[in-house]
């Protein structure tokens, strides 16, 4: 439950803690637990991998009320944490002072007073001198001559300013106008934080590149680790119980269902894909899986073979019995945790070339990548017919196995933490 009043919340581990590792500060604009989403899921390995080397002060934010209840689980990993409530109601308005002000709308809506103070006392009554920054927006807490001591490693994961540009060529004025907007300010404020931290990391070398091409002053400190997958959880050899009725053969889409970019793939592939697919193979079913699902994705229960199941405790088992799963992300940035799921999982991946990007598991995948919605369908009615899929399938989760191991994927900050003192 929320504590009263969802203020924000200071706890210290009572776990014994001999001290000797370094003090480190972690910045999120998310609690990263429980890993149910995709910015959650690289931040709480990147949580999991920092504890076993420092003793890790964590301060983020909870946008979603339900989990209050994981504020505890923390101190597995943390020495200090603390929490603060993200209201969207009072956060947009905060937002809106950006308009006035000249900068991106994300900085005020993730600006309060007391993390700042908390982040204060941690560097200067505390002394600690390293600190991991989680997304762009949580810079401005470490921001200012004042925090040169501090060795600081911003994580921006995507370069979220193109990705506002990419909605602004999507939405309708006056939306265009404020996205667009949004991606110029955001851009600004990007390029600044990475000129005056010493390393800024993206989730994949196309995002880094871009970046450098966007930031040429900082092209020098300037690098990526990849995302990894629990392959052992995403385990295709667990024993995992069908939701799907026999004869079905189900084509699954997982992600959150509030998340703009995913619900403009479900839409796109619900309505213009999926209807070609299930002429072909009467049996197909487009099954989409995520919780929250926004108006638009609901709606899409009403058409012929999908099915919208709204929250559930764990995908594995609709991944598992899936014949195929489904990205056809037409906006996209880094790299799609869906994917390298579904490949752990040795579920062959039907997707547009956005969501496979920052994805190199071979020239051998390009057979069921497309971007035109008949081929998209051409692709997904061979697969359903038993062709390309159990072949690319094991070939995917060998891939996710080699590259994409969390333990490798990680280590490179570290080197950078511990060069930069």
């Amino acid at each position: 439950m929320a504590p009263a009043l969802a203020q924000p919340m200071t706890c210290e581990s009572t776990a014994s803690d001999p001290g000797t590792r370094p003090d480190l500060l972690f910045l999120a604009h998310r609690i990263p637990f429980p890993p149910n989403k995709g910015d959650k899921i690289r931040s709480f390995h990147l949580l999991r991998h920092l504890a076993g080397r420092y003793r890790v002060h964590l301060g983020a934010f909870i946008d979603v009320p339900e989990d209050w209840q994981h504020a505890a689980a923390l101190r597995e990993w943390c020495v200090d944490v603390h929490l603060e409530p993200l209201r969207p109601w009072s956060s947009r308005i905060r937002g809106v002072t950006g308009l006035l002000r000249g900068e991106a709308l994300g900085l005020p809506y993730y600006r309060r007073a007391s993390m700042q103070a908390w982040v204060r006392r941690k560097v200067f009554a505390e002394g600690t001198r390293r600190a991991v920054i989680y997304s762009s927006t949580m810079a401005q807490y470490l921001d200012g001559p004042e925090f040169g001591p501090v060795c600081r490693v911003l994580d921006m994961v995507d370069v979220d300013s193109q990705k506002w540009t990419a909605y602004a060529a999507r939405k309708p004025w006056p939306a265009s106008w404020l996205y667009r907007r949004e991606g110029e300010r955001l851009l600004r404020f990007e390029r600044a934080m990475a000129a005056r931290f010493d390393h800024t990391l993206f989730v994949s070398a196309a995002e880094a590149a871009l970046f450098r091409q966007l930031a040429p002053e900082s092209a020098a400190r300037v690098s990526h680790y990849d995302n990894g997958v629990d392959a052992g959880y995403f385990n295709p050899e667990h024993n995992y119980p069908s939701p799907y009725a026999d004869g079905d053969l189900p084509l699954v889409f997982t992600g959150a269902m509030d998340y703009w970019a995913n619900v403009d793939a479900v839409v796109w592939f619900a309505r213009e894909v999926f209807p070609r697919v299930l002429q072909a193979v009467p049996a197909a079913r487009f099954v989409i899986v995520g919780g929250r699902p926004a108006a638009a994705v609901q709606t899409l229960a009403r058409l012929p073979g999908v099915t919208v199941t709204g929250a559930i405790r764990d995908i594995r088992p609709y991944v598992a019995h899936a014949i195929a799963a489904v990205a056809p992300m037409r906006i996209a940035r880094g790299l799609q945790n869906k994917v390298l799921e579904a490949m752990a999982m040795a579920k062959p991946v039907i997707a547009t070339p956005a969501a496979m990007e920052g994805i190199s598991a071979g020239p051998e995948f390009a057979a069921l990548v497309a971007d035109a919605p008949a081929a998209l369908a051409t692709i997904a009615i061979e697969v359903l017919r038993g062709g390309l899929g159990a072949t690319l399938g094991a070939l995917g989760r060998n891939h996710v196995m080699r590259c994409h191991d969390w333990t490798r994927t990680v280590q490179p900050l570290t080197d950078l933490l511990e060069r930069g003192t």
